[in-house]
């Protein structure tokens, strides 16, 4: 089950993480923002907003087959680990910088996710029933 958790967890940052580079691709070529047709048709008219939609929609479905199996704390702790990727990928595809405060929250939600997990695995140690038969 520990493998499920793990390759899940992969996927749905790579559906995030998929959909959030999009968005950014997409807004670039979509510029000069104006809320009017030609600025939707130029939206539209790039394939990065349909990556942003596989992304959620890849996301989403990857998200609820890991909640009905995995515990609700870690679950949601973990399903943060695209900002991450994306602040990586965003230092490579648009040159934005890598700052000490970048480090500093990713090492947060790392620990995050290592500590609720932890934390799960110890309450699954503590209420397996015992066999009054050994």
């Amino acid at each position: 089950m520990k493998s499920f958790y793990i390759i899940g967890f992969l996927v749905l940052m790579m559906f995030d993480t998929l959909a959030q580079i999009s968005f950014k691709f997409a807004s670039v070529h979509a510029m000069p923002l104006s809320f009017d047709l030609p600025w939707l048709i130029r939206v539209f008219a790039h394939p990065w907003i349909y990556g942003a939609f596989v992304g959620y929609i890849g996301a989403f479905f990857t998200w609820m087959t890991l909640l009905k199996y995995a515990p609700v704390g870690p679950a949601f702790a973990a399903s943060h680990l695209e900002l991450i990727s994306v602040t990586l990928l965003s230092i490579w595809l648009f040159n934005e910088p890598l700052t000490f405060i970048k480090i500093i929250g990713a090492l947060f939600i790392i620990a995050g996710v290592f500590f609720l997990a932890r934390d799960e695995s110890k309450a699954d140690v503590e209420n397996v029933p015992y066999n009054i038969h050994s």
